[in-house]
């Protein structure tokens, strides 16, 4: 009987504690996303900068991979910090072959620019709009992941056929995922989904990542860059 009062104590108590840990958890994750990107795009600009093969860009990729499983394993403890740098900076390099084709093209330090630019608004405005609405994006968890397996496979089988114009609807297909995923992980962080400021890291990095990759091809293909 004694454990009623304490129970609902504890219950009306809820909301302004959870409100506060939603809070610690936004700020958190987004103080080490913009440090995670920045140190990104220092390896992505090494890389450039240092010339790196393009046979090298598959095995950083699956590297990459692997740090990802550490990360989440890593992610209730001290090891988690050093653990995501180490993902960050490798899938940062990942993209130093792409970029430096990109950016040798006659118009490609303009694609890069409008293609960081685009990601940039992109996240920016769907992330304010989930932290201004409040509205609860989980419904869209099944449909995103479903099509982004769906992707995936298209993409594999794409290099076998290589078809150009399943190569840019694909791409576009992405870059909309992407959009909605980053609804969906603010919105997880928001409504307490998500309590692990490393883990809700990854995931916003990785929509960021694969969104800016998706727009750059998007973008070089209607600039007239990428026929």
């Amino acid at each position: 009987m004694s454990d009623k009062p304490v129970f609902s104590a504890a219950a009306t108590m809820d909301p302004a504690a959870s409100i506060a840990s939603t809070n610690k958890v936004l700020s958190n994750t987004y103080w080490l996303l913009g440090l995670t990107l920045a140190f990104s795009a220092l390896t992505a600009t090494l890389a450039v900068v240092m010339n790196m093969p393009p046979v090298m860009a598959l095995p950083l990729i699956i590297v990459g991979f692997v740090l990802l499983f550490v990360v989440h394993k890593m992610a209730d403890s001290a090891k988690g910090l050093p653990a995501i740098f180490a993902f960050a900076g490798v899938w940062g390099a990942s993209l130093g072959p792409m970029l430096s084709m990109y950016l040798a093209l006659e118009n490609g330090p303009t694609i890069v620019l409008q293609a960081l630019a685009g990601t940039a608004l992109v996240f920016f405005s769907l992330s304010a709009y989930a932290l201004n609405t409040k509205k609860d994006f989980s419904y869209l968890g099944g449909f995103l992941m479903t099509g982004l397996v769906i992707a995936i496979v298209a993409m594999v089988a794409n290099i076998f056929f290589a078809i150009p114009a399943l190569s840019l609807t694909l791409s576009a297909v992405v870059v909309m995922i992407m959009a909605g995923l980053i609804l969906f992980d603010t919105s997880r962080i928001i409504h307490g989904g998500e309590t692990n400021y490393i883990r809700a890291t990854v995931g916003l990095y990785l929509n960021i990542f694969n969104l800016f990759v998706h727009l750059l091809h998007l973008i070089a293909v209607f600039t007239g860059g990428d026929d």
